[in-house]
């Protein structure tokens, strides 16, 4: 294995709270019973962070941070305040690229909406605002606490405030949902001109909801003419498809992602956040903290390894698959090269799955790079799956 050359360095912050759980949720988010500890979340956010960089000596070869996200939960419940004192200290561990991407998600209700410019002067570049359907009953099945009026009002205050960008986060594939509804929704955010949309179909995840009493959701055949017809309004109007569910403007890739699907090096700070590092010695580490928002904000006093769940060396068998399920995320070519920075692997241990899946069709090669195919996004899973063959 060849030294690894560490990637660029981004940060998770997972705020756990929402108003109500939504149905579908999977997420580690947990429904307000009680105030938010603001100041106490962000002091422990910021303990969090402290305790990485000692852990994992980040101050000996600094990297300065190449994004932000800041993910929920709900975490335009927390004050523009309280969001730029985050910003403030995070800044002072770990310096910030010039250019760097800062983005927070928030609900389109009209308390959240009205915080907008107060983010955006605390420091935050791009707001993802998490919208799921215009249509009223369908929000209501989703346990959207949002109209559609404040989607729209949230969406045209995102355009007048002078964010570098903002997402629209759709779902498709909702419960009782016809083709003619999903397009709806569709030409509705298309309508309202974000930088990026984030389109994605609705999954029942386990532990939900929607898991124990499951909807009656779209048949293939009415998902596959949503996708088709959708994809083609999206292509007309000057949306990119980069990602499998990610749709921008020329210029907008939200680059926090970018930096995920090209296995970069992330932090992870909040209740159950994860975090990927990678270091010159070869070693690649994930790592999960403590999930409940209760044992977390108790985590300092009460644990030898303040925070941290759990920590996994990421094996050199699984490397290639984790490498690739990241990689084919995305519609852009793949470096060769990438794979030996980033894994330490030799091209060796990859070349007959590399073979195999040129002579099925899902992958085309250059001297310098990999393509997925349009077929190879058809059948992604069966060529994930040959990258974990390589383990034996």
């Amino acid at each position: 294995m060849s030294q690894l050359v560490p990637p660029a360095l981004s940060l998770y912050v997972h705020i756990p709270w929402c108003v109500q759980k939504c149905p579908y949720c999977d997420f580690n988010s947990h429904a307000l019973k009680t105030e938010i500890p603001e100041q106490q979340y962000i002091a422990t956010l910021l303990e969090d962070l402290d305790s990485d960089i000692e852990r994992y000596q980040l101050n000996e070869n600094p990297r300065p941070l190449h994004s932000i996200f800041i993910g929920g939960g709900t975490p335009s419940l927390i004050s523009a305040e309280g969001i730029a004192d985050l910003l403030k200290g995070i800044e002072q561990r770990i310096p910030f690229k010039p250019e760097i991407e800062i983005t927070m998600e928030a609900n389109p209700g009209t308390i959240e909406a009205e915080r907008f410019a107060g983010y955006r002067q605390a420091g935050v570049t791009r707001i993802s605002i998490g919208v799921q359907s215009f249509e009223p009953s369908k929000l209501e099945r989703l346990g959207r606490i949002h109209g559609k009026d404040e989607a729209v009002n949230a969406a045209k205050l995102a355009h007048q405030i002078g964010l570098n960008s903002f997402n629209l986060d759709l779902m498709h594939g909702l419960p009782d949902q016809s083709v003619e509804q999903a397009l709806a929704d569709l030409d509705k955010a298309i309508e309202l001109n974000p930088p990026h949309l984030s389109w994605y179909q609705l999954t029942i995840e386990p532990n939900t909801m929607f898991y124990y009493k499951p909807p009656t959701l779209p048949d293939d055949d009415d998902l596959w003419d949503i996708f088709e017809l959708g994809h083609e309004k999206l292509a007309a109007a000057g949306y990119v498809q980069y990602e499998i569910s990610g749709y921008s403007k020329p210029g907008y890739q939200c680059q926090h992602n970018l930096n995920y699907w090209r296995f970069g090096d992330y932090l992870g700070i909040g209740c159950g956040s994860h975090g990927k590092l990678s270091f010159v010695d070869g070693r690649i580490i994930r790592t999960t903290k403590v999930k409940h928002p209760k044992g977390y904000l108790a985590a300092y006093q009460n644990m030898v390894k303040p925070y941290l769940d759990s920590e996994v060396n990421v094996a050199d068998q699984d490397r290639p698959f984790e490498f690739f399920m990241n990689r084919f995320r995305l519609m852009e070519a793949c470096p060769k090269q990438d794979f030996i920075d980033t894994t330490g692997l030799g091209f060796n241990t990859i070349q007959p799955t590399i073979d195999w899946a040129k002579e099925m069709g899902y992958l085309s090669e250059s001297d310098t790079h990999w393509q997925i195919t349009e077929k190879g996004k058809l059948f992604l899973n069966d060529l994930l799956e040959a990258f974990m063959a390589e383990e034996d």
